[in-house]
């Protein structure tokens, strides 16, 4: 039994390895070549694998540079689920996202990267719209849970408008081309909101 754990965390680490280098390899020629510009099977020669090996880790051009994204919104409402109960929702709502900031403090230069791709592509920019709206309903049931009189209606605009916030500061560190800090953006957007 433990060596078929050990065999399954091995293949989830070798996955996750795999994925990351395919990535990597995808978002250079992005930058490079144009998001749009590239196919798929451009992506795979870059990558060095076969378009169907690319396939198997991604589903799509998109899902190569958004991937990461995916388990963002899960880890937020989990975030947010930890904050202290005696937290005003709105400072439990912008700690929540620091999740999202991590890969930001991780690797400022490669996450200006892909915010820039992201920007300047339609597809990339509808999809990611479609990521984050889908991370919302989790967002407003976790916070709504913080309530011993939920109200779902508040809690969707709250939980919305906190990720709208998220977007605006990243659209502006993107615009000052990393300059500025991303997490004082985050916190001057929320404190806009806070005092209108």
């Amino acid at each position: 039994m433990e060596d078929s754990t050990r065999v399954t965390t091995t293949r989830d680490i070798a996955r996750t390895a795999i994925r990351s280098e395919l990535a990597r390899a995808a978002i250079e020629l992005f930058r490079r070549e144009g998001f749009d510009r590239v196919t798929l099977n451009d992506v795979a020669v870059a990558a060095g694998v076969s378009r169907s090996t690319f396939l198997r880790y991604f589903g799509s051009k998109e899902e190569a540079v958004l991937g990461a994204m995916d388990d963002l919104g899960g880890q937020a409402a989990a975030a947010l689920r930890a904050r202290p109960c005696g937290e005003s929702d709105w400072t439990a709502l912008r700690r929540c996202l620091d999740p999202f900031l991590e890969a930001y403090r991780a690797d400022p230069s490669g996450t200006l990267t892909i915010t820039r791709l992201i920007q300047e592509s339609p597809a990339l920019r509808n999809r990611q719209l479609e990521k984050q709206a889908s991370w919302l309903p989790a967002l407003a049931l976790a916070l709504a849970d913080r309530s011993p009189r939920p109200d779902p209606l508040a809690a969707s605009v709250r939980a919305a408008a906190a990720l709208d916030c998220l977007s605006i500061a990243v659209t502006h560190w993107t615009a000052s081309d990393g300059a500025e800090d991303l997490a004082a953006l985050l916190d001057r957007a929320f404190a806009a909101l806070a005092t209108a």
